[in-house]
């Protein structure tokens, strides 16, 4: 299948851009360190988000639930993961980990999503609703992680209809094992296209 991305049909979905993932004195960085070097997700990332932009592709901006103390308190069924985020304040309200890394800064143009509270960045959000306003069809998804927020939303996606593209190296995961699940064994499933950060930019 060949596989066109233009300004016209191509939103980029930018999940989780935050410096707790992100920076190398983020919360969450040492636990994917080893990947994301293994990869050079960060310059990938930075390629593909500035390519989508010199394309005139959208960029959405698709950020998790920031942490408050008391998140989860009155509800039946957080998922230990929401739970744990809660205990570290990861991505935390107000503080220097919750805030976008300086390298992806939203710009003019960019859309920002309303923040997810699990795994999906479509589930209970604007997402949706926003593509489909601006008359969108495809969605390319980066960011972090591989198997969760990323192949959640990506998933998610297409079971709306949606044409998805995902991007080998402009992301990253916990383990090397995650990752080759997220795009060896889970991604086939439900993705239109994976790609490398070369193969998506000779394309756009």
């Amino acid at each position: 299948m060949t596989h066109v991305y233009d300004k016209t049909t191509t939103g980029l979905l930018l999940v989780d851009p935050y410096n707790d993932f992100l920076s190398e004195e983020g919360k969450l960085y040492p636990r994917t360190k080893e990947v994301s070097e293994s990869v050079n997700m960060i310059e990938h990332l930075k390629q593909t988000v500035e390519g989508a932009r010199k394309a005139g592709i959208r960029v959405f901006y698709v950020p998790h639930h920031r942490s408050e103390p008391n998140d989860f308190d009155t509800w039946l069924h957080p998922t230990p993961y929401q739970l744990k985020a809660k205990e570290g304040q990861v991505f935390a309200k107000d503080s220097w980990g919750g805030e976008f890394h300086p390298d992806f800064q939203p710009q003019q143009g960019d859309v920002i999503i309303k923040e997810h509270w699990g795994s999906s960045g479509f589930a209970n959000t604007d997402l949706d609703h926003q593509l489909k306003m601006h008359g969108l069809q495809k969605i390319i998804v980066v960011g972090m992680l591989a198997n969760t927020c990323i192949e959640a939303t990506a998933r998610f996606g297409m079971e709306l209809g949606y044409n998805v593209t995902l991007v080998r190296d402009a992301t990253s995961a916990f383990t090397k094992e995650a990752l080759h699940a997220a795009h060896e064994i889970n991604g086939p499933t439900f993705a239109h296209a994976i790609l490398t950060t070369e193969e998506l930019l000779a394309k756009l």
